[in-house]
């Protein structure tokens, strides 16, 4: 059916009036429901109180932690105690500083006496005898020598059950009538156990060796 220009304009308007009608529905409908729902969610966080934000995750280390344990106790491989160790290096040194302490007006007996309690009887009288070698007493008479000496070790070369053997830098100041000088020498020097008493028994240069 053909409709008249007059009919076509009132179904035109009618149709914007329906959905003019509903546009102005959905508004309030939607303004309604939004209305309700916002109390409702001020009523949440007012109960609620702020939001805490979850905890964090424990960190993860880059790498595997380096474990740090006790330093292991090496005398536990050794034939010797600390104790034992130390009492050894301490006559060492006590005997290296000795061996190059001396005066022209000395005897040999009286240097063999300063070597007692860090030296072997065997040794001492070997050093006595080697001290009134008559070539070294005269040398050491005229140009009134006067010797000083000190001792530092520098390694453990050997070891055994009961001895050790020390290199050690024995330095040596000497007086004489043509002034003072400084010199050093390198010595292994072996220390002996003997019933619970460390005695040097034997004393060479280090470059020879000895065990």
């Amino acid at each position: 059916m053909d409709l008249t220009r007059t009919q076509r304009v009132l179904a035109f308007l009618g149709i914007v009036v329906v959905l003019g009608g509903t546009g102005a529905y959905l508004l309030i409908s939607g303004r309604g429901h939004h209305a309700a729902a916002t109390p409702s969610a001020s009523a949440s966080a007012t109960t609620r109180g702020p939001v805490t934000p979850p905890p964090s995750a424990p960190s993860t280390p880059a790498g595997p932690s380096a474990s740090t344990g006790p330093a292991p106790n090496i005398y536990q491989w050794l034939p010797f105690s600390q104790a034992d160790l130390g009492r050894a290096a301490r006559v060492t040194e006590e005997f290296g500083a000795a061996y190059d302490t001396y005066s022209y007006r000395e005897s040999a007996a009286a240097y063999a006496a300063s070597l007692r309690g860090l030296a072997t009887s065997e040794l001492a009288t070997i050093l006595a005898r080697a001290y009134s070698t008559p070539g070294v007493a005269s040398q050491r008479s005229q140009q009134r020598q006067v010797s000083s000496g000190r001792t530092a070790i520098t390694s453990l070369r050997t070891f055994g059950a009961s001895s050790l053997t020390f290199v050690a830098t024995i330095y040596q100041t000497l007086h004489t009538t043509q002034g003072t000088g400084q010199q050093n020498a390198q010595w292994a020097i072996t220390v002996a156990n003997n019933g619970g008493t460390w005695l040097v028994n034997d004393i060479e240069p280090a470059s020879a060796g000895n065990s």
